[in-house]
C-alpha cells in the first residue's frame, strides 16, 4: 500500500449534513476498496483564490491515506463525475 494525500474542494452551498455525507462517502468508498484511513482533517468552509465554474467558497477536506493505487483510481473517478465535488488534488507522498 502506498500513502496518498488527497484534497478535496466540495461545493459551499450545500448544507452541513450534506457536506458531512460528501466526506463519509468518500470515506466509506476507500474503506471498502480495502484503504486505511490514517485521518480526515475537515477544514471547512474557505474563500477560492480564484473562481471555479462560479464559485467563490468551497468547503476543504484533507484525506491522509494508505491504499491502493486501483483505490484511489476509482475514488478520483468518481470524484471527477460528482456535481458537488468542485476540484480535488492527489498527491502521492513519499516513502520514509
Amino acid at each position: 500500500m502506498r500513502a496518498y494525500e488527497v484534497i478535496v474542494i466540495i461545493d459551499a452551498k450545500l448544507d452541513e449534513e450534506a457536506t458531512n455525507a460528501v466526506v463519509t462517502k468518500y470515506e466509506e468508498l476507500l474503506k471498502n476498496q480495502g484503504a486505511e484511513i490514517v485521518k480526515i482533517d475537515r477544514w471547512g468552509k474557505r474563500r477560492l483564490a480564484y473562481e471555479i465554474n462560479k464559485h467563490r467558497e468551497g468547503f476543504y477536506a484533507l484525506y491522509d491515506i494508505k491504499a491502493e493505487p486501483a483505490a484511489v483510481a476509482e475514488m478520483e473517478r468518481l470524484m471527477k463525475i460528482a456535481d458537488e465535488v468542485i476540484r480535488f488534488l492527489t498527491v502521492k507522498k513519499d516513502e520514509e
